[in-house]
């Protein structure tokens, strides 16, 4: 009932998410975008072999994301890893937050936890790997670097990402209409504040 498409990149999958959410196919229940796939879930198996064909051929270009809302997330750069992140990349303090709250994001999918995305745009520079040794649990909010990807921790896990700071935003909460703040395509600023 579910077919896997792999794509070359996250804005790929993400075209096509998006193109199949304003141009559905018949028996669409569900889509999934992550880094270099989209899983498309459908109401039967019938539906499912019958939409594979189609998909194949169809030809997705992005979306423009001029006009799109930008979601500011708040950010107290205060991180543990702060300083080892400065270091790593052979920057002060202080221009790693500016690289970081400048740069514009997009979030190319939801993973590893609900509302967590994977937001992309981190400047090279910035694109440390995860830590060898993962922390045992990382509180909510978090906002967090690991390989080419920035994110804000939804909830308290595990995780091995480079913490840069936090955020009072609640990035999932099940009494909101949606539940996550962020979705696939959403842009994303972080912007400094101070306690």
């Amino acid at each position: 009932r579910a077919l896997l498409v792999e794509l070359a990149d996250h804005l790929e999958a993400l075209a096509l998410y998006e193109d199949l959410q304003h141009d559905p196919i018949t028996g669409v229940v569900d889509l999934v975008p992550a880094a270099q796939t989209l899983l498309i879930t459908f109401t039967d198996s019938d539906t499912c072999r019958t939409a594979a064909g189609p998909l194949a051929c169809r030809r997705v270009k992005p979306r423009s994301r001029q006009e799109s809302a930008v979601v500011e997330i708040p950010v107290s750069y205060d991180g543990e890893d702060l300083v080892a992140v400065a270091k790593w990349a052979g920057r002060p303090v202080k221009d790693v937050i500016r690289l970081h709250h400048e740069a514009k994001y997009l979030v190319a999918f939801i993973g590893f936890a609900p509302g967590f995305g994977y937001l992309t745009g981190l400047p090279a520079v910035l694109q440390m790997p995860r830590r060898d040794n993962p922390r045992t649990r990382v509180p909510a909010g978090s906002v967090a670097i690991a390989d080419q990807f920035s994110a804000v921790y939804p909830q308290p896990s595990p995780g091995g990402w480079q913490l840069l700071g936090h955020t009072s935003l609640q990035m999932w909460d099940v009494g909101r209409e949606q539940p996550a703040l962020l979705s696939p395509g959403t842009r994303v600023r972080f912007t400094p504040v101070t306690r």
